[in-house]
Formats: structure tokens, C-alpha cells, sequence
């Protein structure tokens, strides 16, 4: 993709994302046309075919750094675990901001409280920190 060879590698990337007070990392998908085996790039979610970006944004919103794209079925998670993201992101020790999607991600990845099934509602202070923390990523999204 463009924005992975303008943005470079992970590990040219990290000297300016750990300057950084926070990060916003955010997944998005990226429609394309139908491709021949087209299959793995369907999301489900989004009820079309495309690439999941795993995007670094600043504090400001402006873009850090973009993942290579894998195929649009990639789950967020997943797709930064392929990049090592989280990994690099905890060893350089930088707090960063992500969405539902990266739940389960631990290290220095900080996501909202998700409702579980069968669980009770969220409580009061839950509900405070999620959004708080979707102020911060609102401008990375």
C-alpha cells in the first residue's frame, strides 16, 4: 500500500512514536475492487471487500505510521499481532489509545471497558472511562 511504504517500517517509526505522550492506534478498512480470489478480503463487518490498516496517529490525530494491508477478514487484533505493534509498542513502553476492536491486546494498549453477555451494565466509573477514552481516540479516528 501507499501509506505503508510512505510511512516506512515499524521499527524506523518508534524513535518518533516514543517521543510521543500518547499514541492512537486504530484498524480501518479499506474498500477495493473484487479480486480474483476474493474470499479473504471480504469483511463481514463492513459488509464488503477490502485491507485492514492498522494505523499509529499522534495525539493530534496527524498519521505516525500505517501497517502493510492483509486481507479485509484480518480481525484488528490480529493484524497487530502480525505487525508485532503491540509488542514494539510495549517494550518501547509508549501509552496508546485503541478501540473495542484490540480488547485483549494488554502491555501498554489501553482499551474501554466492553459489556460481556450475561453480565451485568457497565457501572458508573466504567462508563466515565470509556468516555474519556473515547475523547482521546476521536481524533485519531
Amino acid at each position: 500500500m501507499l501509506l505503508a511504504a510512505v510511512t516506512g517500517d515499524l521499527t524506523i517509526a518508534m524513535p518518533r512514536i516514543q517521543r510521543l505522550a500518547y499514541a492512537i492506534l486504530d484498524g480501518t478498512l479499506i474498500p477495493i475492487d473484487r479480486v480474483a480470489d476474493q474470499r479473504p478480503y471480504y469483511s463481514g463487518k463492513h459488509k464488503r471487500h477490502g485491507v485492514n490498516v492498522q494505523v499509529i496517529a499522534d495525539a493530534t490525530g496527524r498519521l505516525v505510521w500505517a501497517s502493510p494491508a492483509p486481507p479485509g477478514s484480518t480481525h484488528d487484533l490480529t493484524a497487530a499481532r502480525i505487525h508485532d505493534i503491540i509488542d514494539e509498542l510495549t517494550s518501547a513502553d509508549v501509552m496508546t489509545f485503541a478501540d473495542k476492536g484490540d480488547q485483549g491486546a494488554r502491555g501498554s494498549v489501553r482499551t474501554p471497558f466492553k459489556r460481556r453477555r450475561f453480565r451485568p451494565e457497565p457501572s458508573g466509573r466504567q462508563k466515565a472511562v470509556n468516555r474519556a477514552d473515547a475523547r482521546i481516540r476521536a481524533r485519531g479516528e
